[in-house]
């Protein structure tokens, strides 16, 4: 069945098991989510990236209930139940009824959209008090995953990787950049990561790099009284392995690009004050240049894809994330 029909019916607010008055459709490159008065249904694109694989019926499937599983572990009873969206044999569709499985979908809880942390810090509404909670929530997450005493080995391999495809993407991609494309850049961010090697290795051993969120952003964390971080990436295992002060790093990161400079440095001090053994400032550092570097190549290769959606907004994006590369690594 077409994409296009399974999205017109899960627009309609009679398509829906709970009674809802309305549905608000959010896409994103790889996802449609429906919001319903109490409930979100998220629904996988038949995509393929080099990254990720939803192109078949199994694999979505496989992912849902991935999402599911990997996101109980910190967001708790959000996440409900992966739910099949199915087609009777008189070609009506239903959620979680009786027919063909033409597609699957994880059922979450709504949260209140006016909590995001992304919302709030553009408020200007976000205390220090809140971030602590969020670093309380993490710091938990964090000391169960360390008692699972997986090895975070590809974690090096990763950043090495990676290195190599944003220097190669950005560079193929530079005309779109402008001036904020810099050849210095790419070339300090490739030596950082080499030198730092040895320390992270350290680091692997010490149980500082675990299964993390994999996608830590300020839209992400709910800032209820007990803040929900949720959303945690499912489709490669490699990616989430991280170093606890990288990841929080990199929200800081993404809290500078709403304009809220002074958050990177209170999460960190936060951090620091339960978990300890922060990082050498040269290793942090070299966090901070990777994480932008790498997302501004996922920004700048939107317009690789044979139809881009909003193009226009992914140059602006990139461009923004180099900026904040080169003020971290004249820091």
């Amino acid at each position: 069945m077409p994409l296009g029909d399974k999205v017109w019916f899960l627009t309609r607010p009679q398509s829906y098991p709970r009674p809802t008055s309305s549905v608000i459709v959010r896409e994103t490159h790889t996802s449609f989510v429906f919001l319903t008065d109490d409930r979100a249904y998220k629904l996988k694109k038949p995509v393929r990236f080099p990254y990720l694989d939803f192109a078949h019926l199994e694999s979505r499937k496989k992912y849902c209930h991935e999402e599911i599983r990997l996101n109980q572990e910190l967001a708790g009873k959000v996440y409900l139940r992966a739910v099949c969206l199915a087609r009777a044999k008189d070609g009506t569709m239903s959620i979680g009824g009786k027919g063909r499985i033409i597609d699957w979908l994880v059922e979450m809880e709504r949260l209140p959209e006016d909590l995001l942390l992304d919302r709030r810090l553009l408020a200007g509404t976000v205390t220090p008090h809140q971030l602590n909670d969020v670093i309380a929530v993490l710091d938990r997450f964090y000391q169960h995953q360390r008692q699972k005493r997986k090895l975070g080995y590809p974690y090096l391999d990763h950043l090495k990787r990676e290195c190599l495809i944003n220097a190669s993407h950005l560079q193929a991609m530079r005309a779109h950049l402008g001036r904020a494309f810099s050849k210095k850049l790419i070339d300090a961010c490739e030596r950082l990561v080499d030198e730092v090697g040895y320390e992270v290795q350290l680091r692997v051993a010490t149980h500082m790099v675990v299964e993390g969120h994999g996608d830590l952003r300020p839209e992400h964390i709910c800032l209820l009284p007990e803040p929900v971080i949720f959303d945690r990436l499912e489709f490669d295992p490699d990616m989430l392995f991280i170093d606890m002060y990288d990841e929080v790093n990199y929200l800081g990161i993404e809290c500078m690009l709403l304009g809220a400079d002074w958050v990177r440095p209170m999460l960190l001090q936060a951090l620091e004050s339960r978990i300890g053994n922060a990082p050498t400032p040269r290793l942090l550092t070299a966090y901070g240049v990777f994480r932008c570097m790498l997302r501004a190549r996922l920004c700048i290769d939107h317009l690789r894809d044979r139809n881009p959606r909003t193009p226009a907004k992914w140059p602006k994006l990139a461009k923004a994330y180099l900026r904040i590369a080169a003020r971290i690594l004249k820091q």
